[in-house]
């Protein structure tokens, strides 16, 4: 996996914008910090940092293309908002074009941008790297959660959720069934333990 790197990096340079690719190192590196912190690998926390956002810079038109073509499932809600579909496609690349075949890594993918139930620890890195690396600096919270990351990662997923599940509502816009699942659950998991 690791002498792929260098040439998935000089790749995902071409095809991301600037931001999205300085966006998507600092994922990596945030990724590869937590692994170190929960004991997970530091080689699969990279790789998925790397790739999460593979499919970002797609165009809504072809990212709905490539899932007519390759039977990806598209939801009413993913119909309505297709840069959902970001996740599903980039996990869809990093097999595809990138020949990753480790389902953790693939997951991680996946479920980064609406979460889900009982994330796996990589899952987990993901998602909250993906909010908090060092060029994010816009989201409520962010100095609590980049702390709270690296003490009790349920703690700030859920954080991440709650306010993600706010800042929709507040925009008037449709949330994600596994969002507001992941939500539902990690708030359970949270309020158990007071």
């Amino acid at each position: 996996m690791v002498k792929n790197l260098k040439n998935i990096k000089k790749d995902l340079k071409l095809t991301l914008d600037k931001d999205r690719y300085e966006h998507t190192l600092g994922v990596a590196y945030t990724a590869m910090c937590l692994a170190m912190r929960y004991e997970v690998s530091l080689e699969k926390a990279e790789m998925a940092g790397l790739l999460h956002d593979c499919a970002k810079c797609m165009s809504d038109e072809k990212k709905i293309k490539k899932c007519i073509e390759h039977n990806i499932s598209i939801t009413e809600i993913e119909k309505e908002q297709p840069y959902l579909l970001h996740a599903k496609v980039g996990a869809y690349i990093a097999m595809d074009k990138y020949g990753i075949n480790d389902i953790e890594i693939i997951n991680a993918i996946l479920k980064h941008t609406t979460g889900s139930r009982d994330m796996s620890m990589l899952e987990k890195i993901i998602y909250v790297a993906d909010y908090i690396e060092p060029n994010r600096n816009k989201a409520d919270n962010l100095q609590i959660i980049r702390k709270m990351a690296f003490q009790d990662i349920d703690m700030a997923v859920f954080i991440i959720m709650k306010d993600t599940v706010q800042y929709l509502k507040n925009k008037n816009q449709k949330i994600d069934t596994h969002t507001l699942r992941a939500y539902e659950y990690y708030k359970e998991i949270i309020e158990k333990r007071d």
